[in-house]
């Protein structure tokens, strides 16, 4: 570790102190998100809708401007319609992008399982919605040949094919994982769940504590950042490494304590756990 420097960091809006002000409890509820990222969240997902809004009215213009009845298709309407096609897809495989981000700030629930889909997959039905229609005017216009159909339609399926898999989420995050990853941190540090995690500003996920290699190898600013989960969330890193038990060797946590780490996740699979008061008087690693 050694050139390395330290950032400690806070979060903007910690939870246990919105809890303290509201005067709830949150004992056996699951994770939420801070109010700084719902913030966040709810920016990039405003800009997102713009952005697929444009990328919508373009898939229009398209229509209605290059594919309209009894206009002559020349080479320079072709071009023109390819680069509006590549428009359409950049337009929404960066608002796809942005509402991913917002996702992993604020994401769904497990339990309602058409809103946790349709949340996560929204840029996958947004790219159907952008380029089906385009795709069935190309093939069904009287004025395009066999050969110009087969141009355009081709690369409107290749674009809406690459934007398509760009916006799908294949792992996608949810209340019920970042609880669970609350609550390794809480169990391991004897139910501390302000304990400090550890990150590097290139990487996406956040690391047991500063021991492990993850947080040791060369980055952009060679600087290891620690801060509550809370303040790991707001600075972008997604989750707990899924490799969290052999870090936790690494740290010097004994085995007796993953394996109650891992018998208070099957006992408490989707519950935060929260710390008694005299719980939260003992923290430490090892």
């Amino acid at each position: 570790m050694a050139g390395k420097q330290r950032v400690s960091v806070s979060a903007k809006t910690p939870k246990s102190k919105a809890r303290k002000d509201s005067g709830a409890t949150a004992t056996g509820q699951k994770w939420a998100a801070t109010p700084e990222a719902e913030s966040k969240a709810l920016k990039l997902r405003v800009v997102a809708g713009v952005l697929w809004a444009l990328a919508i009215a373009l898939e229009v213009f398209t229509i209605v401007w290059a594919l309209v009845p009894d206009k002559e298709f020349d080479n320079a309407r072709m071009w023109t319609v390819i680069g509006l096609i590549v428009g359409i897809g950049v337009l929404t495989v960066i608002g796809s992008l942005l509402w991913k981000k917002a996702n992993k700030l604020d994401p769904a629930s497990e339990e309602d399982k058409v809103r946790f889909f349709v949340q996560n997959q929204l840029g996958v039905i947004i790219t159907v919605l952008a380029f089906l229609p385009l795709i069935v005017f190309v093939l069904m216009d009287k004025n395009l040949d066999g050969k110009q159909k087969g141009i355009l339609g081709g690369v409107a399926a290749v674009v809406a094919v690459v934007v398509g898999i760009a916006s799908a989420d294949f792992d996608p995050p949810s209340v019920e994982k970042y609880t669970e990853d609350q609550n390794v941190i809480t169990l391991l540090h004897d139910g501390d769940a302000d304990a400090p995690v550890y990150w590097t500003k290139s990487g996406k996920v956040y690391h047991v504590c500063d021991k492990v290699s993850a947080v040791n190898q060369e980055s952009a600013d060679n600087t290891i950042y620690d801060g509550t989960i809370d303040a790991a969330q707001e600075a972008g890193k997604e989750r707990l490494t899924k490799q969290w038990k052999s870090e936790a060797r690494t740290c010097g946590f004994a085995e007796d304590d993953i394996t109650r780490v891992e018998q208070g996740l099957k006992s408490n699979p989707s519950r935060l756990i929260e710390p008694s008061a005299s719980e939260s008087e003992t923290v430490g690693v090892g």
